[in-house]
């Protein structure tokens, strides 16, 4: 999710960022009911978080067949901004269109724990990519200020921000504003296509399900000279639950959420297992390397979900979802009975879209034709929520309700945003912070 070279071309650019991934009140403005009423049909777009993702996602919107212009970027850190930016309108970017469609003089981008304010102003729709824990308090101001919404999953890292985004979700449906959420198996054509036939009943009622995301883990960025505690934890975010909510929640509610989506409700209670068995430097913040949870829905079916971070370990990212007549592998993009494929999926040759694309194409027309069609927040929070309650079974080692987890007010969030306060975990004399010991852990008593 580093993305310091900035002779990067669009292409490599987007493929690496989005297989990686895994933070108004101005003219032209939105109508409540969520038409776009521009004069010169420009859809200006602002960035919140200039890494990676952002980075990525920002190229995707600009690569939309709409008249999008990007006008406005926000990040905590200066040097984030300047990369991205350097990014998006480098030479070497081989898509001249896309380096047409920026338009963010100097004077558009900003700074600082209240930049993401000051960047909606100018726009009619924000991209949100910072660090997850960020995401409550930047969906809600957009909601706020009438604009409409991509935002990167997950949407928050605690119960108190699941419920402020489930709040401002449905504010954002009486505005008519368009909001899409980076699950993109949902914009893929293969998940698509099997969904349409699961809901038809080819593989029956669902019974089961089990989802993996098992790999080496992902980038890990070392303390630096003269680094406040805040600064660490920020530039190292994926290590600490107030910015990630540990890799269940950032990486595994992709395979999590295809469950939710294929059964058509969430999980009613949790309870599971994890650890910290090799990951155990002080650069690794304080989340687990290995998760693995039940999940029960209300009918009795259940969710075997197992994510991993480990190197040298077996790899699998993939869902599986059994059902009384049959199997959806959806790796393999089949539905399977006693041996026979049902159905197989056969990808274009060529032209096979790309689902990160996808998201945002199909954004952009909607805002671009006045069209309300989307509303992927409260789905983005309850699909967070169901990995959160996960991450809470494994630490505490308890059955976890959904009810009482998500209306129990944890919130593992700072109390003041500035580089010099306190974040809510400190490390010890020797640099390491506390982890969850199942058993001694606890959150619903």
């Amino acid at each position: 999710m580093k993305t310091d070279e900035q002779k990067t071309s669009r292409r490599t650019f987007v493929k690496q960022t989005t297989m990686l991934a895994g933070g108004l009140m101005s003219a032209p403005l939105l109508s409540n009911a969520g038409y776009f009423n521009s004069v010169d049909d420009t859809i200006k777009v602002a960035l919140i978080g200039c890494g990676g993702r952002g980075t990525g996602a920002a190229v995707q919107a600009l690569s939309s067949k709409q008249n999008v212009k990007l006008v406005a970027m926000a990040d905590a850190f200066k040097d984030r901004l300047d990369s991205s930016y350097a990014i998006l309108t480098s030479e070497d970017n081989e898509d001249a269109n896309v380096r047409a469609k920026v338009a963010v003089p100097e004077s558009n981008r900003f700074v600082g724990f209240d930049a993401y304010t000051k960047a909606m102003q100018l726009a009619d729709v924000v991209i949100l990519a910072t660090p997850p824990g960020f995401r409550p308090i930047h969906f809600a101001e957009a909601v706020r200020l009438g604009k409409h919404i991509f935002m990167e999953k997950p949407v928050a890292t605690d119960p108190a921000g699941v419920k402020k985004v489930l709040e401002a979700a449905e504010i954002a449906k009486q505005k008519k504003l368009n909001v899409v959420v980076g699950l993109q198996r949902h914009y893929q054509n293969s998940y698509r296509e099997l969904y349409k036939r699961v809901k038809d009943g080819m593989i029956g009622e669902i019974t089961s399900g089990q989802v993996w995301w098992n790999n080496d883990g992902v980038w890990v960025n070392m303390r630096q000279p003269n680094q406040t505690e805040m600064e660490y934890q920020m530039r190292n975010w994926y290590y600490f639950n107030w910015l990630c909510g540990d890799h269940i929640n950032e990486q595994h509610i992709h395979n999590i959420d295809v469950m939710n989506w294929f059964k058509g409700a969430y999980p009613v209670k949790a309870q599971g297992m994890g650890g910290r068995q090799v990951r155990t430097g002080k650069e690794y913040g304080e989340i687990y390397d290995h998760h693995f949870v039940e999940f029960h829905y209300a009918d009795g079916s259940i969710l075997n979900s197992q994510c991993r971070h480990i190197k040298g370990t077996y790899a699998k990212v993939d869902e599986q979802i059994v059902g009384t007549k049959g199997t959806m592998f959806a790796g393999d993009g089949n539905l399977v009975s006693k041996g026979k494929v049902l159905y197989q999926y056969t990808p274009q040759k060529e032209n096979e879209p790309d689902p990160y694309q996808t998201e945002h194409d199909e954004l952009f027309e909607a805002i671009a034709k006045g069209k309300y069609k989307f509303a992927d927040a409260e789905n983005g929070a309850k699909s967070t929520m169901t990995s959160i309650m996960g991450r809470m079974a494994t630490y505490s080692g308890q059955v976890i309700e959904w009810d009482k987890a998500l209306n129990s007010g944890i919130n593992i969030m700072p109390t003041t945003f500035a580089w010099d306060a306190n974040p809510p975990v400190m490390p010890d004399a020797n640099g390491f912070y506390p982890v969850a010991t199942p058993g001694v852990t606890k959150y619903l008593l």
